[in-house]
């Protein structure tokens, strides 16, 4: 199913998302800070620097989802839960990169527990599908 492919591109797509509150912070306070990109993350305003840890862990996640996404199509998964899991973990790391951003811990980590959920799933359902 091309869902999954689809859904790995979604979700190249939300790696970069929380890095635009990020930039316009970085614009607030400067472009001389440019030239010294990794200490400037000191400025910046603290939602800006959740944005930017949210933009690093949303590397993570997609390091744990790209291979479960490509596991799945690869061996021909196609069930209502696989379109489901891949659907939910889109959803969950958009809502965990706004809820990393306000600052609201406890909804943070519960959609980075249903991302990885997803992930899960999508890897355990590929293991059956070659199995079967």
């Amino acid at each position: 199913m091309n869902i999954f492919l689809y859904a790995i591109a979604a979700a190249t797509v939300l790696i970069y998302l929380p890095f635009l509150p990020v930039a316009y912070a970085r614009v607030q306070i400067g472009f001389e800070a440019l030239s010294t990109p990794r200490a400037m993350l000191d400025k910046l305003p603290p939602y800006a620097q959740r944005a930017t840890w949210a933009h690093q862990n949303s590397f993570e996640a997609f390091m744990l989802f790209a291979p479960a996404a490509l596991m799945a199509y690869v061996t021909g998964v196609n069930s209502p839960l696989a379109t489901t899991a891949a659907f939910a973990f889109l959803v969950a790391r958009l809502l965990y990169s706004i809820f990393y951003i306000l600052n609201i811990p406890l909804l943070r980590s519960l959609t980075f527990a249903i991302g990885s959920l997803s992930s899960g799933t999508l890897i355990v359902l590929s293991i059956i599908q070659a199995n079967s």
